[in-house]
């Protein structure tokens, strides 16, 4: 089933317990970021309302008892847009309640048995798989209706070897 405007948000919503993403792309093109990823490149200050309607629903989940999180899985060198996550986007969505880690999956023998598509999981059974172009432009979303056991269990080895995101960003720094 597909999942386009307000169906995904009521979609999306409905969760209970928590939310999850698995975020496997080098780069998203959305063309609402585009300006925000252009002004990084070029070194101006972040806006100060970025990603503000993310953040006020994040705090909404969380101020509700609900859990928000994701894996995003990296190779160095980091592309531009994650460059641009991590400088502008990843701190807020932590600010607001949302646990976000880091898989570095540079070198090559690492090998875990992991999908290479983008999903969201809502409590441990529902999911959402994400389309994208090879330029990280999303192109759907659509429901999975099949057996969500494998979901869990990417899940689990990815937070098993994923790092909260200020560990990695001070693993990068030192």
């Amino acid at each position: 089933m597909p999942l386009d405007g307000e169906s995904w948000r009521r979609y999306f919503d409905r969760f209970e317990r928590e939310a999850w993403r698995f975020e496997a792309q080098p780069t998203y093109t959305m063309p609402r970021e585009q300006e925000n990823v252009a002004r990084f490149l070029r070194g101006e200050p972040k806006p100060a309302d970025h990603k503000a309607r993310w953040h006020e629903r994040v705090r909404g989940y969380i101020g509700s008892g609900r859990r928000v999180g994701r894996v995003r899985i990296v190779r160095r060198p980091l592309t531009d847009y994650q460059r641009y996550q991590f400088a502008w986007g990843v701190p807020g969505n932590i600010a607001a309640g949302e646990d976000i880690r880091v898989l570095d999956v540079t070198r090559e023998d690492f090998g875990l048995p992991l999908p290479g598509r983008d999903w969201w999981m809502f409590d441990g059974s529902r999911i959402a798989h994400l389309s994208h172009r090879p330029d990280g432009t999303q192109i759907g979303r659509e429901a999975y209706e099949g057996d969500p056991a494998p979901y869990r269990e990417w899940q689990r080895t990815a937070l098993a070897h994923a790092v909260p995101f200020e560990e990695y960003m001070r693993a990068q720094a030192g």
